[in-house]
């Protein structure tokens, strides 16, 4: 068909532009990028209909433009539901953060802050310091230093005493972080030598020191955060592997991974070692996550020996490596929390944690029947389950969360098809698939989300709005 003929049958930019559904993109991809998914479509329906292909009516036309948009976001960062049941889920941004912490980010991060300004002498301060005392108070250490990661924090302390010389590990502990990072390569790129001893399921504290030399630089343990060795096996715990440390005058440095700062038994979650803990037990170091088990922002953090915190301070790679403000203050007003035991629930973490699994029964009884009533007749079976939720990010390995959350059967679909769809709703929801049924575990879903999962499966299956 010529293309003057094109004109009269698909219909001009403009016609798209003024749409109510496609302008409320333009917050998110910007006009121009709004109307460059418009022109792909209507150049695509040019060159199928050049092919032969009908040419498609408006309706079909600006439902493939609405579909490239809803793709389009996706590829930048928007809030999701997360109904897998993983409470630390890497993919999706790992804890979620406690309001004090959101309103600290808002409220410090509109302006100016004393970030590296000391107000009493008017002079230079340290960034560090702003939460070095709440530090202290929860975890016993005599200084600490906060960077991007928990790999950062392990590369800093190797880079920094261990360059050139050896680091002693056991075999049982060379663990594989998350995207295929392992700790021998961080240990190559430190520079440091890493010496394996005893063997998968069993070392000693002889094999430390059978191990030992002149080049040793320090003493290391890896918390298995993501996975468990049981049976016939046996460990050096962090009291014994210190004190032959302390006698034969190399560091004991710990990556503790999860960074648990209490008792999770409370919880009803298996007992971690807490970094106060592991430090009372002598290890001269230990790093730990700050979005995983502590329940904060994405960060590393590094406890121990003021006179090592010192040393790490002054090495460049650590300007490399240093957190922003928003980072800072999302972390002091996470750790303020801890500070008082009531407000605990306040992050999100721990507030998931505490949910019995009867009482997210009785919710997912209760969603069930108001997304049955929105969504069009026969289109899926909704059903109150129970379930089993997950730590995730690394996080109590083999551990079962009873929970609950509700089981979708949809009636014109495959189960998959429409976790699918749910993926390209505002917000996007995610669940899991089990026994051929889509499920939704609302230990991971807020109370006040739920308006927002009713609306997303009315959406997707076709409800009346």
């Amino acid at each position: 068909m010529p293309d003057r003929s094109l004109k009269d049958v698909i219909p001009a930019v403009h016609r798209f532009t003024t749409d109510p559904d496609i302008s409320a993109f333009h917050g998110v991809l910007g006009r121009a990028g709004v109307r460059a998914c418009i022109q792909r479509i209507l150049d695509d329906a040019r060159s199928d209909i050049r092919a032969g292909s009908p040419a498609p009516d408006e309706t079909s036309l600006r439902a493939r433009v609405l579909a490239l948009l809803a793709a389009q976001r996706a590829t930048g960062l928007v809030r999701v539901i997360n109904g897998t049941g993983v409470i630390l889920h890497t993919n999706l941004g790992r804890a979620p953060l406690a309001r004090a912490a959101l309103d600290a980010i808002s409220h410090l991060g509109a302006g100016y802050t004393n970030l590296e300004f000391d107000l009493e002498n008017g002079e230079r301060g340290d960034r560090y310091e702003r939460v070095g005392h709440l530090l202290h108070d929860l975890t016993g250490a005599q200084a600490s230093l906060v960077v991007n990661n928990c790999a950062a924090a392990v590369l800093l302390v190797l880079d920094t005493f261990a360059r050139g010389r050896e680091v002693v590990v056991s075999r049982g502990q060379l663990i594989e972080i998350g995207g295929g990072f392992r700790l021998p390569d961080v240990l190559r790129k430190s520079g440091a030598q890493l010496i394996e001893v005893g063997t998968t399921n069993k070392t000693y504290a002889a094999d430390f020191r059978n191990a030992w030399g002149a080049n040793t630089a320090m003493f290391m343990r890896a918390h298995p955060s993501n996975y468990r060795v049981e049976g016939f096996t046996s460990d050096v715990d962090s009291k014994s592997l210190a004190a032959l440390a302390k006698e034969l005058d190399v560091l004991a440095f710990e990556d503790l991974g999860s960074g648990a700062l209490l008792d999770l038994r409370e919880f009803g979650a298996p007992g971690e070692p807490t970094v106060a803990e592991e430090l009372a037990a002598g290890m001269d170091l230990v790093a730990f996550s700050g979005d995983k088990l502590l329940g904060g922002p994405q960060c590393g953090i590094i406890c121990g020996r003021a006179d090592l915190v010192a040393q790490m301070r002054r090495n460049p790679l650590l300007r490399a490596l240093r957190t922003d403000k928003a980072t800072i203050a999302a972390l002091a007003a996470t750790l303020s929390l801890y500070a008082t035991p009531e407000r605990l629930r306040e992050i999100p973490l721990y507030a998931m944690l505490s949910q019995t699994a009867d009482e997210l029964f009785a919710r997912a009884t209760r969603l069930c029947e108001s997304i049955e009533a929105a969504c069009a007749p026969r289109s899926a079976r909704f059903t109150a389950v129970r379930t089993s939720a997950a730590a995730g990010g690394g996080t109590l390995p083999l551990v079962d969360l009873p929970s609950a959350g509700i089981a979708v059967e949809p009636l014109d679909r495959t189960p998959d098809g429409l976790a699918a769809e749910l993926r390209r709703v505002e917000p996007p929801v995610v669940g899991r698939i089990e026994r051929e049924r889509l499920v939704i575990d609302l230990r991971t879903v807020r109370d006040d989300e739920d308006a927002d999962l009713t609306r997303a499966f009315a959406h997707v299956l076709r409800a009346p709005r």
